[in-house]
């Protein structure tokens, strides 16, 4: 776990502390403190979860899922055209102001949360086919996201690695590293995956009390100007059309697909504000996006769980 770490660390350091950086002349409080522990947070976070997964699944079964087109061009059109598309509606169509709309355009071009092994797990969802959509999702982020921001905000631009450096570091190093260990001590594994659990839920509950104390002023002057409402819409509405989608598809491949369409990555969204210093309200936004996901898809995951003597093998 070390090893990960580290780099997740080196990958998310530099880019985050400019981030904070450089929205710090605009949103000078006490609560800036919370910045290095949402840094952490989110660096521990996607550790342990994707270490949980690999730690559960061996390369056989994370490569499987790979070979079913439908999952694959059902993620690839909820990713890079569903997504961002429902946004750029939304934003035609609610008046709120427009530095909440560029940060509702930019979530919808950051796909799959670190927290999503969590939800889907809870639902009781097929986790190798949520490793298979977490990697679909980075690609498809790396390629479009570079393409989509200058149409986000006139003269913002985004280098394709500055966007896929965290995303590599923090999902394929961890990911990786346990399958190997899975694949070297297969009962050490199950041990190592369940205490991995534990961890992402208790770092989870660090990172959003940090987030809702960093950015609570801005939560509450967000309220009565739409930006709540529009999140709440684009979540809902991405779960329903994704799990439209999904009809036919084992119920443990579906809830994945479901799932993973409502979750933000706030580390892919955070990149294209490290080109210039953001309106406070952009970062507000992108912020309010991980305690409005996690909470709508851990009810949708309720929702959308089985009874263990249902579940048929997927």
């Amino acid at each position: 776990m070390h090893v990960p770490l580290r780099v997740g660390q080196r990958i998310v350091q530099a880019a985050y502390n400019d981030a904070c950086d450089a929205n710090s002349s605009n949103m000078s409080d006490p609560w800036e403190l919370a910045d290095p522990v949402i840094k952490w947070s989110v660096v521990l976070f996607m550790v342990t979860n994707l270490l949980a997964i690999g730690l559960e699944i061996d390369l056989a079964s994370a490569l499987r899922p790979l070979r079913n087109a439908r999952l694959v061009v059902s993620v690839i059109l909820l990713d890079a055209i569903l997504c961002p598309g429902f946004a750029w509606l939304i934003v035609q169509i609610i008046p709120m102001a427009p530095a909440y709309a560029t940060g509702l355009l930019l979530i919808g071009l950051a796909p799959a949360a670190p927290f999503l092994p969590l939800i889907v797990r809870r639902a009781g969802g097929d986790l190798a086919y949520t490793a298979a959509f977490m990697l679909i999702a980075t690609v498809d982020t790396v390629i479009v996201m570079p393409l989509a921001v200058p149409y986000v905000e006139s003269g913002w631009s985004v280098d394709p690695w500055t966007v896929a450096k965290p995303l590599v570091g923090l999902l394929f190093v961890p990911m990786a590293a346990g399958m190997a260990i899975n694949a070297a001590a297969s009962a050490l594994s199950a041990s190592l995956a369940r205490m991995m659990r534990m961890a992402a839920g208790a770092v989870n509950v660090v990172l959003l009390v940090a987030i809702v104390l960093r950015y609570f002023d801005g939560f509450i002057g967000a309220v009565g100007s739409y930006a709540i409402a529009s999140q709440l819409l684009y979540t809902v509405g991405l779960m329903l059309a994704a799990h439209a989608m999904g009809t036919g598809m084992p119920s443990r491949q579906r809830s994945v697909v479901s799932l993973g369409a409502g979750t933000r990555n706030l580390g892919a969204a955070l990149a294209p504000l490290l080109v210039t210093p953001p309106d406070p309200r952009t970062m507000v936004m992108v912020a309010l996006a991980v305690p409005v996901t996690l909470a709508l898809t851990y009810m949708a995951a309720i929702w959308l769980a089985e009874p263990a003597s249902s579940k048929t093998p997927s």
